[in-house]
């Protein structure tokens, strides 16, 4: 199925990044404010999630007259706009998310949006965040980087333990060790070659793929 974009409200770091992440039949949806990030791209999102707070009612009506979706929630909610906006694309079936611009401003929201990533129901769903600089994903089993020689990546356990840990493609291997969430043992690797490859046995990794700044 064709992969979601979900343009988070949080701040984008570099927009020629994240314009280039983006492919041809891409699905956009935009959590409330990520709808201004989309229009600095050039992008009408198919769908604006969201109680609107952050996105002016004119650039609402815009889109609405552009062919946007808009799926209105109330302001006191239990879900963040971003939380409902994932919801709505499992819902939709999408084996395939990206969610762009979803770091920055409040800890307690960026926080909040990288534990999203441990949802079971994201089991077997490519889910990455992306900010333009840092690319955040959770490793169950395998993973993929791609990047360029040099660019820092940074593995930290999610589960109390993960165990079996191995790595191809980084500077400083890792060989069926165990990292663990009290430990920074898999801070600041870096990749040696344009992909990496990582594997856990038992847990979960996150990993923070940080580019070089050009």
């Amino acid at each position: 199925m064709i992969r979601a974009v979900i343009f988070a409200n949080g701040k984008a770091r570099d927009y020629s990044i994240l314009s280039s992440l983006i492919r041809a039949g891409d699905t956009i949806i935009a959590a409330d404010g990520g709808a201004n990030h989309a229009r600095k791209i050039g992008l009408v999102p198919d769908v604006l999630i969201g109680d609107l707070d952050s996105v002016s009612k004119n650039e609402v009506k815009r889109l609405e007259t552009l062919g946007t979706r808009v799926i209105r929630f109330p302001v006191e909610k239990d879900e963040t706009d971003l939380e409902l906006s994932l919801g709505y694309t499992l819902d939709q079936g999408f084996r395939e998310i990206l969610i762009l611009a979803p770091f920055g401003g409040r800890l307690d929201q960026t926080l909040g949006n990288i534990s999203l990533l441990t949802r079971p129901d994201l089991v077997g769903i490519d889910t990455r965040m992306d900010d333009g600089l840092e690319e955040v994903f959770l490793v169950r089993g395998q993973a993929i980087i791609q990047g360029v020689p040099g660019d820092t990546v940074s593995l930290l356990a999610i589960s109390v333990e993960a165990k079996g840990v191995e790595t191809e493609g980084l500077y400083y291997p890792l060989n069926g060790e165990t990292l663990f969430t009290n430990a920074t043992r898999g801070i600041s690797n870096r990749l040696v070659d344009k992909s990496a490859t990582i594997r856990v046995r038992e847990g979960k990794l996150l990993c923070i793929h940080t580019r070089q700044r050009i």
